[in-house]
């Protein structure tokens, strides 16, 4: 676990900068029960390739699987609680003179814990649009349930959640508020994120190049660890929690 001497190291730094940077992947929501899509994938949905069930050609194939799939994820985000990670970063927020939140997380635990400069690099899937005209369609109840996803109420095209699929590109507008932020930050902060998928994984290196320090908090060290000024070991709901009282005491 992040020891007391770098838990204070990190809190200085944080009480310092002007502008905080922030990037969350699975490994904070993990700690909420929402398991990563790859470890979803059991019991019925096990012998599924990740890709069918992901991308386009896999909706085109079976969009009532894909549908069915996604609608069980969403109940996972929604029986979900945020957790005391989630929390300390919305009190982070609050503290730092700027603080802007990108997180390659789908769901919706960092608004319900109460950030609010929040980026989702890879959608939400509490949203809904049409797959060809790409409208936003406002899910009814009874088409959660439904084997099929609903026809779009403006071109009759299918509805899809508003997630970024394999092959598809992050949304352009978020991404560039991302690099805009890793490039001009005092500080970047690195949660709960593996440091594999691009071009998110980019930010910490886009960050320390142009002068910001880097903590990264993780109960691993990876990839995101080598671009860290500061590693502190352990769940987000363990470390982010003991830096926030290192700040205020």
């Amino acid at each position: 676990m992040g020891n007391e001497s770098e838990i204070k190291q990190a809190a200085a730094l944080l009480k310092q900068a002007r502008s905080i940077g922030c990037l969350t992947g699975a490994g904070i929501s993990a700690e909420s029960g929402v398991a990563t899509f790859r470890d979803a994938l059991t019991g019925l949905w096990a012998h599924f390739d990740p890709q069918r069930l992901a991308s386009q050609e896999g909706f085109a194939q079976d969009p009532g699987l894909v549908w069915r799939w996604y609608m069980e994820r969403l109940q996972m985000v929604e029986r979900a609680q945020p957790n005391p990670g989630h929390v300390a970063l919305a009190q982070l927020e609050q503290w730092a003179p700027a603080f802007s939140l990108f997180t390659q997380n789908v769901d919706d635990l960092h608004e319900r814990a109460g950030s609010r400069q929040i980026y989702h690099l890879h959608g939400s899937i509490a949203r809904f649009r049409c797959n060809i005209c790409a409208v936003e369609h406002p899910l009814q109840p009874a088409e959660r349930d439904a084997p099929q996803p609903p026809a779009c109420r403006h071109c009759g095209g299918p509805v899809r959640p508003a997630v970024v699929w394999f092959g598809e590109l992050l949304p352009a507008a978020v991404l560039a508020a991302a690099r805009h932020v890793a490039s001009h930050c005092d500080l970047f902060l690195v949660v709960g994120t593996s440091g594999v998928v691009y071009p998110a994984a980019e930010l910490p290196s886009l960050a320390r190049r142009s002068g910001a320090m880097v903590i990264d908090v993780n109960p691993e060290p990876g990839p995101m660890a080598d671009e860290a000024d500061l590693f502190l070991q352990g769940p987000g709901g363990q470390i982010l929690p003991d830096l926030l009282a290192a700040m205020r005491s």
